[in-house]
């Protein structure tokens, strides 16, 4: 078994996130892949959640770009994240061998917790 080596939490306010995408039209395009762009609010914002905890679970993220977190469903329709560039590297540098996510969205907000194991 591993052993925790970063916990991460993100608490994202719907209707303000709302807000901020709809002032920022390339707020968009800068924090979400091609693929992440078109899904409804809830999901977005619970996206944006989860890449917040991911840094907050990796400690130092100097140089990650938000196209470097993603979240993809896994086999069974779960959240699960996949890193590349910068945060696949500190990734590797920390010895984390495994991220484990869970995202959720109810009365106008979104929370995602991230576990980072060795």
């Amino acid at each position: 078994m591993g052993r925790i080596v970063g916990i991460g939490v993100d608490v994202v306010d719907l209707a303000r996130f709302e807000r901020a995408l709809s002032r920022t039209p390339r707020l968009r395009e800068r924090l979400f892949a091609e693929n992440e762009r078109d899904l409804p609010l809830r999901s977005l914002a619970g996206r944006f959640a989860a890449k917040e905890a991911l840094m907050k679970a990796l400690g130092a993220t100097d140089g990650v770009g938000w196209h470097d977190m993603r979240v993809v469903p896994d086999a069974e329709g779960n959240p699960d994240l996949v890193v590349s560039g910068r945060a696949a590297e500190i990734v590797a540098e920390r010895g984390i061998g495994s991220l484990h996510l869970s995202m959720s969205h109810d009365a106008g907000v979104a929370i995602a917790f991230v576990v980072a194991e060795s």
